[in-house]
């Protein structure tokens, strides 16, 4: 049996993806660990770091998704780097992968995942709540509740999928929404991946709801859980294992929100600072802050969000400028600064 992980980046998020290599192979090195990088590297950046860290690199470039140049001008880094995860489930369950999970990059493994396999002997879908328990403070029925109804009611930081009938099927219909309409638009009932999934319990069959508290500890679950140390040193939530920790926004929005809900509950803040010393330990400074390949026309100027919002709608745009990068001749950027000048200043 295969057992496959993948996780998916730029570059910027390289470290906290080394911290959950690192914490994956510690608990499952037979397991395979695959890494999408939505991005190109900076001069002198040492590509070793990722083979040594990963058993497979994919690059965007490699995925053969149709029309590349315009499917990454739509979307921002996180649109970008969650629409991929659905060509790199496709490929992994359609190589012949048995089952496949994907970690968000910025998790880490501190317990066994056996578990999860064994769940997929008798479901094809896993996927983990944002709340297990509802809240009861009108501040926290905001920050949790309500946002996730705005969010969407999975956390798709976590996903496992078997490949059999279920699971392909799920696979080719999630692998095409997040092709076609990975956005972040809350207007128009779109968060990247995370609201689409919002549908699979009713659609697809083999679908099990981890209702577990050690899987997927974070932030907005905090209120729920507590987390503690066991007599043999097992990291435990509400008596149960720890499975992973999803440390979601590092810095000062972590910080708040984890202080808010975890309040006196010390272990919290010493796993955190545990992993805020892995990622400054696995961190490489040959890639500036804010780097992003795919942020600028090929002239060196920033591309506005507005910009790629306007162009992912407007299909004659599309069919006129194939590659929105360039800047040359007659060229999108050119009919922007003739038609839409305010827009790059935006």
């Amino acid at each position: 049996m295969t057992i496959q992980c993948f996780t998916s980046i730029n570059l910027n998020y390289l470290a906290k993806a080394r911290v959950l290599a690192a914490s994956l192979r510690r608990l499952h090195p037979d397991w395979r660990l695959s890494v999408c990088v939505v991005d190109r590297p900076p001069r002198d950046f040492p590509a070793q770091i990722l083979l040594d860290s990963f058993d497979d690199v994919i690059w965007s470039d490699d995925l053969g998704i149709e029309g590349l140049p315009a499917w990454l001008f739509k979307r921002d880094v996180v649109e970008a780097c969650t629409g991929v995860k659905g060509p790199m489930l496709h490929d992994l369950i359609y190589a012949g992968v048995d089952k496949v999970i994907y970690l968000d990059p910025d998790i880490a493994v501190l317990g066994s995942l056996a578990p999860l396999i064994e769940l997929l002997d008798d479901n094809s879908v896993l996927l983990t709540p944002h709340q297990l328990t509802p809240d009861e403070e009108e501040e926290a029925i905001i920050d949790n509740e309500i946002c996730s109804l705005q969010h969407g009611i999975y956390n798709l930081g976590f996903l496992a999928v078997k490949n059999d009938s279920a699971g392909r099927t799920f696979t080719n219909w999630w692998n095409r929404r997040l092709l076609d309409f990975c956005y972040n638009e809350k207007s128009r009932g779109i968060f990247v991946d995370q609201k689409w999934c919002d549908h699979v319990p009713s659609m697809f069959d083999g679908v099990k709801i981890l209702r577990d508290p050690g899987y997927n500890v974070a932030s907005w679950n905090l209120s729920g859980r507590k987390v503690s140390i066991g007599e043999h040193g097992n990291i435990l939530v509400n008596g149960v294992k720890l499975r992973f920790f999803h440390f979601t926004k590092l810095g000062p929005i972590g910080d708040t929100m984890t202080a808010r809900y975890a309040k006196g509950n010390t272990e919290v803040y010493e796993i955190w600072s545990w992993y805020r010393r892995k990622v400054m330990e696995y961190a490489n400074w040959t890639v500036p802050s804010g780097y992003w390949y795919f942020n600028n026309f090929d002239n060196g100027q920033p591309i506005p969000k507005p910009v790629r919002e306007l162009y992912r709608w407007r299909r004659d745009l599309q069919q006129a400028f194939p590659n929105p990068f360039q800047t040359a001749g007659d060229s999108f950027y050119a009919w922007l600064v003739s038609e839409e000048p305010g827009l790059l200043a935006s």
